[in-house]
């Protein structure tokens, strides 16, 4: 069972709320070692005074802050401790708002919260439901590990959720970031049309179990495969640029292929006398809505196929079950 990594209280008016904060999230990215290359000798890191060359001792290494014209100021540690706010014990929410007016470009982090204690389960739930019903997150700040942090909390399922906030200094202007924006030429009538179609045929219920990290299973994989000295099997490149003058004609394609395939047929209709039930144009679909068919197939090892392979596994899985049918 994990340990919280916070403990404190939900403030909200004159009601409070002891509560624990848990990790919602973890990182699954592999993690490499540097090494010379030809060689199995690790590269380590040392931290030196620059100008003589001598390793410094971490306790001796304090933080200089730019203030232009190459000079500095040293900040000691100690001195940031003296006017940090200090270890918070409260998630103070000064406002509710709408969930859907925060844009989410400010999310940064989540986190669960349970109630410290069986007791304060009541004031909990009445929290958690109200905001349910009423779709309103908590806009709060609190401070963990000597940084404060803008935070939402908000309804979860069961559990009430917080979520770390990007303060608006945070996020950069991306006219300050771009070398120019983008220009946004008026679409041409057919083409918007066609584009909302097409967005709208590929409109789908938000799953997130649908969604897995391939890569990391790649890397994985990757690894696997030099350690048994197999084959490595390498991904396809990736599609090309739409030129603009086939923009429509790849919109079309698009279209008729998710039509198709709603309707449950293919482009190709059965020969004459053949009883053979339409199939999907497979050779239409994207790599995703592939490993969709893969999983609705339960074809094994789709994650790691190319997209050749899992048309090809798709197209075997459902021969194989209009055969048994």
């Amino acid at each position: 069972m994990a340990r919280p990594i916070w403990h404190g209280a939900i403030n909200f008016g004159l009601v409070t709320v002891p509560v624990d904060m848990f990790g919602a999230t973890e990182d699954h990215t592999v993690s490499f070692r540097q090494f010379e290359r030809g060689t199995s000798d690790r590269i380590r890191y040392r931290r030196v005074n620059e100008r003589t060359g001598a390793e410094v001792a971490y306790a001796d290494i304090v933080k200089g802050a730019e203030v232009g014209g190459g000079e500095y100021v040293i900040v000691e540690p100690d001195e940031l401790d003296q006017i940090a706010p200090g270890r918070s014990r409260t998630i103070d929410i000064t406002a509710f708002v709408d969930l859907d007016e925060i844009d989410p470009i400010h999310f940064q982090k989540t986190y669960w919260l349970a109630p410290a204690k069986d007791e304060y389960g009541k004031a909990y739930s009445l929290l958690l439901q109200a905001m349910r019903k009423t779709n309103r997150a908590g806009i709060a700040g609190f401070v963990m590990r000597g940084k404060e942090y803008l935070t939402a909390v908000r309804a979860g399922g069961d559990l009430l959720m917080l979520t770390t906030l990007l303060f608006p200094e945070d996020i950069r202007d991306p006219a300050d970031e771009l070398k120019s924006m983008p220009e946004i030429t008026p679409a041409r009538g057919r083409e918007l049309d066609m584009a909302v179609t097409l967005i709208e045929s590929m409109t789908e219920e938000w799953s997130p179990e649908d969604y897995h990290d391939t890569y990391t299973q790649r890397v994985e994989q990757l690894i696997e495969d030099k350690r048994q000295g197999r084959e490595i099997v390498t991904e396809e490149a990736p599609s090309s640029p739409t030129k603009v003058v086939d923009l429509f004609e790849a919109l079309s394609k698009s279209v008729e292929s998710r039509k198709k395939r709603r309707e449950g047929g293919g482009p190709a209709k059965p020969s004459a006398g053949s009883s053979e039930e339409p199939s999907v144009d497979l050779d239409g679909l994207s790599k995703a809505e592939l490993e969709k068919m893969a999983r609705e197939l339960d074809v094994k090892g789709r994650s790691k196929m190319t997209r050749d392979e899992l048309r090809d596994a798709v197209a075997a899985a459902g021969s194989g079950r209009r055969e048994a049918s």
